[in-house]
């Protein structure tokens, strides 16, 4: 072997070890780690609440050491608390940290999805050479070579091939012939070739949902420092936020996988031919993880393919908010403030201690001035102000047009209230101003009208009415409302509280 191929074989390796998902199985903690993940999330459960999460590692931790785990000669358990590992493990690739419903929570990155499914494989049953993978084999090879190969004629000899050997098995039943039947060993085989593919497919879904979480952080990073006019930058990012699926290898990936299993009715099929496998007795000689996690293809697909639509829908939300709200001014005195902080934060760390108390800004500094522009004048005005006019012309009294613009006139309204009424026990309102002079028949005057009914106790009808009412101008308006039945003024039981009233506004 030459020793270009040997460092370069070793730099592969080098750059294999690098990734966080065999780091987490590499590192001496990693049994514990993988035990933790797996238990923690499941299918039904792929999000965490931060303060679940710290709580159940807490009590796993508390768990292993008082059975004796983690003591000299032993695999050793980690140090610290929780929150502490959980810090590290977001902070090693293995989860992600974010907020869901306003609720921070923990999930599984597409690294530790698939450090958990390597896990799983060795630690379970060992993948054999069957009949069935191979045969998954030699369909993809002839799938692809199909799909590869445009010779139209080699196409339908194919085509013509299977539907003649199809046609030759529809009449053998058709004459009777019994249904060739598998044994046990090579359907349980096969439903472990459909486990160890249907492992995968978290991982990629986690990848794919990453992969599009990562251009939108690029997205948004590129466009806090773009400063081409706002016109171009908004037609160039809002065409990335819609094509957002295309643009990473992983996103064209999926929306192709998503044309078949993006179907609801395919997923139905899928559900209907699992619940058959499962009815069958050879799938009692498998485990019940086995036959569970047989069970839940169909759902984990759903699960994902929402997983990765939902990070696209957020991811286009992001990109058009932050393009819609785009200022490149504003965003770099952003950046300047919060490389000013981050600075500040690098000078006072290292020589704080913890619990140090750090002194709030309770007050904006004062601009420091170096030079006032002062003056010597008089404060006194130049001159007085000029002195008022005296008229000799003012009345005391208003004129009479200005009383016949005024407010309503309460004791005219209640005479005439009381008159109208007689003898009766009380009185239509509306009727009541219809018959008032024009005088106090303005429109204040029906909601004086009104108000004074209010004081002596009032009843509504079931009917609606109509009054014109007359300004001093001698326009007219026309008023709707609910018919009211007011107390007779004259009845001694109401009359000591309209007294009143009316006492005040003649006041």
């Amino acid at each position: 072997m030459g020793t270009r191929g040997v460092e370069g074989a070793y730099q592969g390796a080098l750059r294999a070890f690098q990734n966080p998902m065999l780091d987490l199985l590499h590192r001496t903690y990693a049994p514990f780690v993988v035990t933790v993940l797996a238990m923690m999330f499941t299918p039904e459960r792929p999000a965490v609440a931060v303060a679940d999460a710290h709580a159940e590692i807490a009590d796993a931790l508390d768990r292993l050491r008082a059975a004796g785990h983690g003591d000299e000669g032993d695999q050793p358990l980690p140090a610290g608390n929780a929150r502490d590992l959980c810090r590290q493990w977001v902070h090693a690739g293995w989860l992600v940290r974010q907020v869901a419903d306003d609720v921070e929570v923990y999930r599984l990155s597409a690294h530790g999805v698939g450090a958990l499914e390597v896990a799983g494989r060795v630690g379970g049953a060992r993948t054999r050479v069957s009949e069935s993978r191979v045969r998954t084999l030699l369909e993809a090879v002839e799938r692809l070579a199909q799909d590869a190969d445009p010779d139209v004629m080699a196409r339908m000899a194919r085509l013509q091939t299977e539907i003649d050997q199809r046609r030759r098995e529809l009449d053998r039943l058709e004459r009777g012939g019994a249904v060739e039947t598998v044994d046990d060993d090579q359907l349980l085989e096969a439903a472990e070739n459909v486990l160890h593919l249907a492992r995968e497919l978290p991982a990629d879904f986690a990848r794919v949902a990453e992969s599009i979480k990562a251009m939108q952080r690029d997205v948004v990073a590129d466009l806090r420092q773009d400063v081409r006019p706002t016109g171009e930058v908004l037609r160039e990012y809002l065409e990335r936020g819609r094509q957002i699926m295309d643009a990473t290898p992983e996103g064209r990936a999926f929306a192709g996988a998503l044309r078949l299993i993006g179907d609801p009715a395919r997923i139905d099929d899928l559900s209907n031919l699992l619940r058959t496998v499962l009815r069958h007795g050879f799938t009692h000689q498998m485990a019940e993880p086995q036959r569970r996690e047989l069970a839940e293809i169909a759902r984990r697909i759903e699960q994902g393919v929402k997983e990765v639509l939902t990070a696209q829908r957020q991811a286009s939300h992001v990109i058009t908010t932050q393009v819609r709200n785009h200022d490149p001014m504003r965003d770099r005195q952003v950046d300047e403030l919060l490389r000013d902080v981050m600075a500040g934060f690098h000078t006072w760390v290292p020589g704080a201690r913890r619990g140090t108390v750090v002194d709030p800004l309770r007050r904006l500094p004062v601009a420091d001035v170096g030079q006032l522009r002062q003056t010597m004048n008089d404060l006194r005005p130049p001159q007085p102000p000029t002195p008022l006019r005296e008229w000799d012309d003012v009345e005391d009294v208003p004129s009479a047009d200005t009383r016949a613009w005024g407010g309503p006139q309460y004791a005219e309204l209640r005479a005439h209230l009381e008159e109208f009424a007689g003898d009766a026990d009380g009185v239509d309102v509306a009727a009541a101003f219809r018959a008032a002079a024009a005088r106090i028949r303005r429109p204040v005057d029906l909601l004086g009208l009104l108000e004074i009914a209010h004081d002596l106790g009032m009843s509504d009808t079931a009917e609606m009415v109509t009054v014109d009412a007359v300004r001093p101008d001698l326009t007219g308006r026309r008023f709707a409302f609910g018919g009211v039945l007011a107390a007779n003024p004259a009845h001694p039981a109401t009359s000591g509280a309209a007294d009143e009233s009316q006492g005040s506004d003649d006041e």
